[in-house]
């Protein structure tokens, strides 16, 4: 019976083997995100929609496609100035919206009391090309602006033609060359000013963290850096540069989501602090508090706002 007992275990045989590793695949890595929103991560976290005054949105849905929206802003608006100190004053307004949302096409359009007008359109002209337009209509002169985007998704890979009113002229690429890595690069033409441009992008993602950093012939340098802490929580940092007017700007943020609301706050160079919170009052009740303080300048803005409808 003796015989019959297996022998133990060495240390030998309790050592993890190494994982051999995978083989990538380069005929199937997958698509990009668009050229545009390389830094869109960070962008969340650094870059809420901070506001001052008091602000009110409802939105009521028609039917399954159109709903109607109305806007309140009430608060001071900063006018431009020589001086050091900044100079505001109270203003209101009110906007009316009419949406219209259907699986290839999206119409979004808002008229304001001052007389703006501001429309964009999403239409998916096949499964690849999509077409974008945005535009706005003012009573002030040489202030009205058009632009029209032509975006082609690939397998791997996404391109954007632009064309925009005083013969603005531009495309992006960007192309995935791993499963986490993205290369991209643009080119610009902007007839009116006789200026040229041209960039370079780069993405590198995985499950817990995202590293951009893009670069142009204007002198704009901008890294940016994201870490996934957990599924709630994300810290982000970002550096800008420009080479022309030298000047230079770094800033730390957090994305904190909650089960009833979401924390976004930063911190810059600049002396710069800002939080905003949404909170989810009840089905179709938001809440939302803004506040930045600019310790260089001295200026404080602290907004509050009630969103109702989805």
């Amino acid at each position: 019976m003796a015989g019959l007992v297996p022998p133990p275990p060495t240390a030998a045989d309790t050592i993890p083997k190494p994982k051999e590793d995978e083989k990538v695949d380069y005929l199937n890595l997958p698509c990009p995100i668009p050229y545009e929103e390389i830094h869109r991560e960070a962008l969340m976290s650094l870059k809420p929609e901070l506001f001052e005054g008091m602000r009110f949105d409802f939105t009521k849905g028609l039917n399954q496609r159109f709903s109607l929206s109305h806007s309140v802003f009430m608060g001071p608006t900063e006018i431009p100035s020589q001086s050091p100190e900044t100079i505001k004053i109270p203003t209101a307004h009110y906007e009316f919206g009419a949406n219209f949302i259907d699986p290839k096409l999206m119409l979004f359009g808002r008229m304001m009391t001052d007389g703006r007008l501001n429309a964009r359109v999403k239409c998916d002209l096949s499964e690849n090309l999509t077409l974008k337009a945005n535009s706005q209509l003012t009573n002030e002169p040489h202030m009205s602006h058009g632009m029209v985007n032509f975006d082609y998704k690939g397998k791997d890979y996404r391109s954007q033609f632009q064309l925009g009113n005083g013969a603005l002229f531009g495309a992006n690429y960007i192309q995935s060359v791993t499963p986490h890595l993205a290369l991209g690069g643009e080119v610009f033409w902007a007839g009116q000013h006789r200026k040229s441009g041209i960039g370079y992008a780069a993405r590198y993602n995985t499950d817990k963290m995202v590293a951009t950093g893009q670069v142009a012939s204007t002198g704009m340098v901008a890294l940016s850096y994201v870490q996934k802490v957990s599924d709630k929580v994300s810290l982000a940092s970002d550096f800008m540069y420009n080479y022309m007017s030298r000047d230079v700007t770094a800033s730390f943020g957090y994305d904190y989501i909650l089960r009833q609301c979401r924390l976004r706050g930063k911190i810059d160079s600049n002396g710069t602090v800002a939080a905003f919170l949404e909170e989810r009052l009840n089905m179709g009740l938001n809440f939302v508090l803004s506040a930045e303080i600019d310790h260089r300048k001295k200026d404080y803005k602290f907004g509050f706002g009630l969103t109702v409808g989805e």
